[in-house]
């Protein structure tokens, strides 16, 4: 997977955030046995960011202007038609693009006694989950979409993030 990285935040270099995104990439499309059509590569744009520019994009897409830790904008809709069902697989190599703030991801990680690196690579699992259709509106989709995420972390040696 191509992992566009976009940093307007230094403070992701030293954080290693391209190594954490790839990584998280491969994880996600291995585990869900996912190839692109004709070949290709599946894209994904990510925006590495602070709460400030975060907040803006909140209130600009889910009129919420507060600082959040990752957000998500699939390319195309790959909902499932119903509840706790399986997204429809992507029709195209792009899938979309993810924000992510430095400064929510820091403190989420410090409040939960997390390392900031298994932090930061379950919100990119979740995200990129989110691009491929995956979401927790209702109990049954979350319960799905976290699943996912703990076995794709547990392979990766991540513990649960749900737990504790």
């Amino acid at each position: 997977m191509n992992v566009e990285l976009v940093i307007e935040d230094e403070r992701w270099i030293a954080a290693e955030l391209d190594l954490l995104a790839g990584q998280a990439a491969l994880a996600v499309t291995d585990h869900l046995s996912l190839t692109p059509p004709d070949g290709e590569v599946f894209e994904v744009s990510l925006l590495a960011c602070d709460d400030t520019r975060i907040a803006a994009l909140n209130g600009d897409f889910r009129k919420n202007p507060a600082p959040t830790n990752v957000l998500s904008w699939p390319s195309e809709d790959r909902a499932t038609d119903q509840p706790g069902g399986a997204p429809h697989p992507p029709s195209g190599p792009e899938l979309g693009d993810i924000a992510i703030a430095y400064d929510t991801c820091q403190r989420e990680a410090a409040a939960q006694g997390k390392k900031f690196p298994a932090h930061v690579t379950h919100l990119l699992v979740h995200g990129i989950l989110h691009l491929l259709g995956y979401d927790h509106i209702d109990d049954k989709d979350a319960a799905l979409m976290e699943g996912l995420e703990v076995e794709i972390l547990g392979k990766m040696g991540i513990s649960d993030p749900y737990e504790g």
